[in-house]
């Protein structure tokens, strides 16, 4: 069967140092029908040679000045012309064979809309921490607990992209979260077991560094799409039943007692950056 087309937006910015092995890994998927757009924030720090190395594989590339990653995945997705979208950060990795997990599911589950897999945590130089084993999706948790969804190892279907209204600009950090909360308003999102990507934890990182941020934008998020319960009854009530029940059902799918295959880290660690090739 003709495989469905995948779009893939990598956004970056000053991310040289990553930017080559975020790429390889994207196309040593090997996906039968992958279009890859790169959207540069208007480095000078040598990504645009990194790029320019690797535009045979690229559908599209810029680099320019933006309004951030956000705005940067918007005009991404705008120029993507696949069936189904995700989007992997510029210090994040696919794992080999991601892609075709993914495009088979789709195929095989026309009534989902959404799925999600399990992912690594790397460090900077690309060695495996731990695993990131996911429990099956609950809405609960997602509103009251946290954004447990692994953002790189998260796909969805171009129609349920438009009918949720797409990525927000009024979101910097959350703009993942926010979009899985929307889709989950009007579409199927399930759970896909498997390791499909890397995602990396160091100091520098957006995330670590902007985390009051972060937390300030999940608080209109619940707002937004919450119970509509008082402040002190989603604390009293809601948050403390959210985490218990992601400790449950993280529990039962296994995720505090995971392993990762000796071959998931070896895919994984031929992208590191810490050994010459």
């Amino acid at each position: 069967m003709k495989a469905l087309k995948i779009s893939m937006i990598v956004p970056s910015f000053q991310q040289r140092r990553y930017l080559e092995a975020t790429l390889k890994s994207l196309v040593e998927q090997q996906y039968p029908d992958l279009e890859i757009l790169v959207m540069d924030g208007g480095s000078n720090d040598g990504s645009v040679e990194v790029i320019r190395r690797f535009e045979p594989h690229l559908a599209f590339w810029s680099s320019a000045s933006d309004g951030g990653q956000t705005d940067a995945l918007i005009h991404g997705f705008e120029r993507a012309t696949g069936e189904i979208f995700g989007w992997l950060c510029s210090d994040d990795l696919l794992l080999p064979g991601a892609l075709m997990q993914i495009g088979r599911f789709f195929r095989r589950h026309p009534g989902i809309d959404a799925v999600y897999g399990d992912a690594l945590w790397i460090d900077a130089d690309g060695r495996v921490l731990r695993p990131k084993k996911e429990m099956r999706f609950n809405r609960l948790v997602l509103r009251y607990d946290h954004n447990y969804l692994p953002q790189p190892a998260t796909f969805w279907r171009r129609r349920i992209y438009r009918r949720a209204g797409g990525l927000d600009r009024g979101f910097n950090l959350a703009m993942d979260g926010d979009l899985w909360s929307r889709i989950a308003r009007v579409g199927r999102f399930t759970h896909l077991p498997g390791y499909l990507a890397c995602m990396r934890y160091y100091p520098q990182q957006k995330t670590r560094n902007l985390r009051a941020q972060a937390l300030r934008e999940e608080a209109c998020i619940r707002a937004r799409d919450g119970y509509g319960w008082s402040p002190k009854l989603e604390k009293l009530v809601l948050r403390p039943a959210a985490r218990l029940a992601r400790i449950g059902l993280k529990g039962m799918a296994g995720g505090y007692t995971a392993r990762v295959p000796a071959r998931v880290i070896r895919a994984a660690e031929r992208y590191r950056l810490d050994i010459p090739e």
